[in-house]
């Protein structure tokens, strides 16, 4: 009978109410009835998300008035692609710990944005107010900032203390506005020496603006007026390293021999779509890429590219080089140069005498009616060479023209007027392109040697299955891929694109899959 008892005195003692609570005994951690153990919600407008205590992110929301509510911890704001039209003072001055603004794309015009709006975010550092209505920009913005996204607006002035006196400053984007030179104040950036990318392009820039900051790295300043650059324009900006002044209207008067002399850190040089005869002097050193495409250039002169002496990507393309505008020997300076690219001048020979350490010469859509044997004989190392629609007729290409290619890895003879195959290709062929020319026949010898060839483009001749003749495709054993458009490519502003894109009307294929050869003509 004694352990029946033991449980029911167990059962009660576990059902009966314990004692009442002592006054001030509470545990102040545990959840008392009504009460949530989750911390009280954080303070955020309607609609809009805040992932962090410092973060509001109001993206999108199709707003129309400035959110209320926001706390007074925010560091990171962002307004972007709404329909705001202004910005309160009162709402916007109580935020003094901003770190980060983004407005981009609202409709905000300059009367909605008051000169005193920014004076209390003394932490801002990031401000992004592009594609917004701004007519002029703020005439304040705080001394700390990093960075300042004004573009896409219809700005026409800056004051000084907009990016002026910003010991911080590092980027600053201005394109795509409606800035003269009158706009731009000769102090814009006093006191802001530690900005190193500047874009002023797709404005109304007539001439190149100078006391430019000196820390400078990049400087956009294409699809501008700009006909000429003052003389001591660019002297202390010796830390720049591209410079982009395409689509202006450059003149040879408009530069002169100590434009870019003093640029001793300058490796990208984009001056294409000008109006350009020749080749600017005073080019630095350390210049790598230069861009001279689209101008009316008549002639090279060796005199012009001995400053350039590291000079790896000439593009010359569209301008107007004849017989005679590339002398024999006009490059000899460049001894490093890999890439020459004279796409669609009026050459009618492969200049002479080129850098020996030549790696892509782009010739397409010139006059070259002629290759003989010595012509490529100064650059051995050629890996690719671009000689489509020309004029050559294989009754003017030596059969030793390609002898000393060893390296080549691409031959590109697409649209001229050859009616065989050429002799002496060299064995390291990867690329072979003979497409849209007149060729009547096929014969193993020209292939011969050619096991490393992966691609072999025939579309647009005159051949027939009878014309093809037996073993010609003996030693393609790599061949695998047909009607392939491969373009070259450069670095940065390429020139324009391959327009001899093909639809083969008489598709010739040919594949090796385990030693199955097959042949497909039709």
């Amino acid at each position: 009978m004694g352990r029946p008892t033991q449980w029911l005195s167990l059962l009660l003692f576990l059902l009966l109410p314990g004692p009442l609570p002592v006054a001030g005994m509470e545990d102040a951690a545990f959840p008392h009835l009504g009460e949530s153990s989750q911390p009280p919600p954080r303070a955020c407008p309607p609609r809009c998300s805040c992932p962090r205590v410092d973060t509001v992110d109001c993206d999108g929301l199709d707003l129309r008035v400035f959110p209320d509510n926001i706390t007074r911890a925010a560091q990171h704001l962002s307004l972007q692609n709404n329909q705001l039209q202004e910005l309160p003072y009162n709402e916007l001055s109580r935020l003094s710990g901003l770190r980060t603004l983004n407005l981009h794309n609202n409709l905000i015009s300059s009367e909605g944005l008051p000169d005193e709006a920014f004076e209390s975010l003394t932490q801002l550092q990031h401000i992004y107010v592009a594609h917004n209505k701004l007519s002029v920009a703020p005439q304040f913005l705080p001394r700390s900032l990093r960075v300042a996204d004004l573009a896409a607006n219809q700005v026409m002035e800056i004051f000084p203390l907009t990016f002026g006196e910003k010991p911080a400053l590092r980027s600053v984007y201005l394109h795509n506005n409606q800035l003269s030179n009158a706009g731009l104040p000769p102090d814009a950036f006093r006191g802001s020496e530690a900005v190193t990318t500047l874009s002023l392009s797709n404005n109304r820039f007539s001439y190149l603006p100078p006391s430019l900051p000196p820390s400078l790295e990049r400087l956009h300043l294409q699809n501008n007026l700009i006909s000429k650059v003052p003389r001591g324009a660019l002297s202390r900006q010796t830390q720049l390293r591209e410079l982009y002044l395409q689509h202006n209207q450059l003149t040879d008067s408009g530069l002169d021999a100590t434009t870019f002399s003093k640029l001793h850190s300058l490796e990208y040089l984009d001056l294409s779509h000008n109006q350009l005869t020749t080749v600017p002097a005073g080019l630095p050193r350390t210049l790598a890429i230069l861009h001279l495409g689209r101008n009316h250039i008549r002639q090279v002169e060796a005199a012009r590219l001995h400053g350039a002496r590291g000079l790896r990507y000439l593009l010359l393309q569209h301008n107007q080089l004849g017989s005679s505008g590339l002398p024999a020997g006009a490059l000899r300076p460049l001894q490093g140069l890999h890439t020459l690219h004279l796409y669609g001048n009026g050459l009618d020979r492969v200049p002479l005498a080129l850098p020996r350490r030549l790696r892509a010469l782009v010739l397409p859509h010139n006059h070259v009616a002629t290759l003989g044997a010595r012509d490529l004989a100064a650059t051995p190392g050629l890996m690719e060479l671009n000689l489509a629609y020309n004029r050559l007729t294989s009754a003017r290409v030596h059969h030793r023209a390609f002898r000393r290619l060893r390296t080549l890895r691409s031959l590109d003879l697409a649209g001229n007027q050859l009616t065989r195959l050429p002799m002496g290709l060299p064995t390291g062929l990867h690329t072979l392109r003979l497409q849209r020319n007149q060729l009547r026949m096929l014969e193993p010898e020209p292939l011969t040697g050619l096991d490393q060839l992966q691609e072999l483009s025939l579309a647009h001749n005159r051949l027939r299955v009878g014309d093809i003749g037996p073993g010609t495709w003996h030693e393609l054993q790599a061949l695998q891929v047909r009607h392939r458009l491969v373009s070259h490519t450069i670095p940065r502003a390429s020139p324009s694109p391959c327009l001899h894109c093909h639809i083969p009307n008489i598709p010739v294929s040919w594949s090796s899959n385990q030693n199955k050869k097959m042949l497909r003509v039709g």
